[in-house]
């Protein structure tokens, strides 16, 4: 059985669904410090000028170190309403965009109060599009030991898999040879990013998944992403 995870992102990128196609179990990794410099907050779309930032603001201020699972959004801030209008105006015009329209809609038509449930609101949302059948596990649910390579391997005991899948990435700092030593096996995801069309021109790669979601049905954006890579020892 294969093992994977992630960070909970917002609107996550085309790599982070390729993933969750690639594997058995997937692990909302929420346990972990939160980096409000990541994609944990913020993501990528494109627009008439290029691409611009959609940021979720959260309250950091004297919680220096709090775990993703505890970050609070600043609804003090009127990020919804600047969201929805962001794809709205930007996305109107591609041919799928009606076809979620209305779930982005209530999305942030809701008032949230814990970026994690956002996030996974989300991820949840376009894996039953793509018709990903994964299972899905937060990891403050089974509470994993250690760090890094150590913190995997825990995963993959407490969730009975035998293979742990890393993307490129992750070769800074997976050790192969200690899940070798507790009898595990590891491969790691290899991703090129594909190349598809945009509402504006030129192509502009990295941008969250939606981009591509409202320019494809949902069966062509699944081939997309699983044509992107795959797993390599």
């Amino acid at each position: 059985m294969i093992l994977t995870g992630h960070q909970p992102e917002y609107l996550p990128y085309i790599g982070f669904f390729l993933k969750m196609m690639l594997c058995d179990k997937f692990v909302v990794v929420d346990h972990v410090q939160f980096n409000k410099k990541s994609y944990q907050n913020r993501n990528k779309i494109r627009t008439q000028n290029g691409w611009t930032w959609l940021t979720v603001p959260v309250i950091t201020k004297r919680r220096p170190y709090q775990k993703i699972n505890e970050v609070r959004i600043n609804d003090s801030i009127k990020w919804r309403s600047k969201h929805w209008k962001s794809l709205y105006f930007n996305y109107k015009k591609s041919p799928f965009f009606d076809e979620y329209q209305e779930f982005f809609e209530n999305l942030y038509a809701k008032k949230w109060e814990k970026l994690v449930d956002l996030n996974v609101t989300i991820i949840r949302f376009v894996a039953e599009k793509l018709k990903i059948k994964v299972e899905m596990v937060k990891s403050s649910d089974i509470n994993p030991q250690g760090k890094k390579t150590m913190l995997l391997i825990d995963m993959c005991k407490k969730l009975n898999a035998d293979t742990y899948l890393s993307g490129e990435g992750a070769r800074r700092y997976v050790n192969v040879s200690k899940f070798k030593e507790h009898n595990l096996n590891h491969v790691f995801r290899y991703f090129q990013h594909p190349v598809y069309h945009q509402q504006f021109t030129p192509f502009i790669p990295n941008m969250s998944v939606i981009d591509l979601m409202f320019n494809y049905s949902s069966d062509c954006v699944k081939e997309i992403i699983r044509s992107s890579g795959g797993g390599e020892k």
